[in-house]
């Protein structure tokens, strides 16, 4: 039998049987010293077995999984800039990531949850901003004729509340839920957060009330002398069933 301090090298926390200390599984000499190390390595695997099997799960019709949360490609994640939040429930500030598809994320930013919180704990309380959610890559990335995607436009945002990551201002557009078509692959989906020139009136036209695609957003930001973003953030996501 090993001794029991041995057994401590045992990770249930990862699933994984790590192997003994050199000092703890020497090769027994004999066939029957070597069965009996085989048979309580094979005990150990089939109680962490039973141990996997009976830990409970938030999604019952999902099979048992790690969720892993990729970073951005080095190219992608030099977008990001400036401590920008983008908080969705359950997955907390997505920027520079790929949204996972386990546990049915990828559905659920698509399909069920409403705008995210906003947090940038750099504003100035004095001071109000404007902030654009915009997909560059609408349809595709490998061919956006319809670049800019307008998901969601908000002016007149009071530094203080965006410290607190707590939206108020003039919605101009309101918030899209990231809809990736199927078989399109990834989409950026680029979060831009501009300080607003005092006594600026910021509108949309009349042309681009009507639709959302194809958005000149550079003509846009022209217009109202937005300059550059304060702030940058994007996550990447693709079509749920993909």
């Amino acid at each position: 039998m090993l001794p029991a301090w041995c057994w401590e090298t045992i990770s249930v926390a990862t699933s994984n049987i790590q192997a003994l200390p050199r000092s703890c599984s020497p090769i027994p000499r004999t066939r029957w010293g070597r069965m009996k190390l085989l048979g309580a390595v094979l005990l150990a695997a089939s109680l962490l077995g039973t141990a996997a099997r009976g830990e409970q799960h938030p999604w019952p019709d999902e099979p048992s999984q790690t969720c892993f949360f990729q970073m951005l490609s080095s190219v992608d994640s030099e977008f990001c800039r400036g401590d920008l939040e983008i908080i969705y429930p359950e997955l907390g500030d997505v920027g520079c990531t790929y949204i996972p598809k386990c546990h049915q994320y990828r559905q659920r930013i698509s399909r069920e949850w409403g705008s995210p919180r906003v947090r940038y704990p750099q504003a100035e309380k004095s001071k109000k901003y404007v902030l654009l959610l915009v997909d560059p890559d609408a349809p595709s990335r490998a061919n956006p004729r319809n670049r800019f995607w307008r998901h969601w436009l908000v002016t007149d945002i009071p530094g203080a509340d965006l410290r607190n990551g707590d939206i108020k201002g003039q919605v101009l557009t309101d918030y899209v839920r990231p809809t990736p078509p199927p078989r399109s692959g990834y989409h950026r989906y680029q979060l831009r957060l501009y300080e607003q020139p005092a006594h600026e009136a910021i509108a949309l036209s009349p042309e681009e009330r009507v639709s959302l695609g194809a958005w000149a957003m550079e003509s846009f930001v022209e217009q109202f002398r937005l300059g550059f973003p304060v702030a940058s953030t994007q996550f990447l996501t693709k079509y749920y069933e993909d």
